[in-house]
C-alpha cells in the first residue's frame, strides 16, 4: 500500500472526523432547545445579522440552496423564522427571526462555552485552540478560491 494512501495519513479524514464529532458534542446542548447543528448555524447567522436573504445565508454558511431551502422551510413551520418576498425584488427572499426565535438567542448564549467547559486546559490550552482556528480559517478560505 502507498503510505500516501494510508487512512492515518490524511488530513481531510481529520477534518471531517472532528466536525462529526463537535456536531455530536452539540447535540445534547440544542436538543432542549429544538435546534439540531445547522439550525443552530441558521440562528447564529440571524442573531448577528436579524434580517438576511437566503442567498446571503447561503454564502455565510456555505449552504447550496437546495441544502438550505429544506431547512429554512422546517425553521418556518417550527416558528423560529419568517420568509418574506422582497418589496422590488419578488425573486428575493428574506429571512428574519421571529419573537420566538428572538427569545432563544438568550438561552443559547452559554453554548459555546458548555461545549468547551469540560475540555481540559492543560491538553487543550486556548492559545492551541485559537491557533487550530486561525489554521482552518486558512484551509477554508484556500478552498473557498
Amino acid at each position: 500500500m502507498h503510505e500516501q494512501l494510508k487512512l492515518e495519513n490524511q488530513l481531510c479524514f481529520r477534518l471531517y472526523s472532528a466536525s462529526r464529532l463537535v456536531t455530536q458534542a452539540y447535540r445534547p446542548l440544542l436538543e432542549p432547545l429544538g435546534l439540531t447543528y445547522p439550525k443552530y448555524l441558521v440562528m447564529l447567522v440571524l442573531w448577528e445579522h436579524r434580517k438576511l436573504t437566503v442567498g446571503a445565508i447561503g454564502e455565510l454558511l456555505m449552504l447550496e440552496s437546495n441544502t438550505l431551502t429544506p431547512l429554512l422551510q422546517r425553521m418556518e413551520k417550527e416558528g423560529f423564522i419568517i420568509r418574506t418576498k422582497g418589496a422590488t425584488d419578488t425573486r428575493q427572499t428574506f429571512v428574519e427571526l421571529t419573537a420566538k426565535g428572538k427569545r432563544l438567542e438568550t438561552k443559547a448564549k452559554d453554548i459555546p462555552f458548555c461545549l468547551t467547559a469540560n475540555w481540559p486546559a492543560e491538553r487543550l490550552p486556548l492559545d492551541s485552540l485559537q491557533a487550530c482556528a486561525a489554521t482552518l480559517d486558512g484551509i477554508i478560505n484556500l478552498l473557498k478560491k
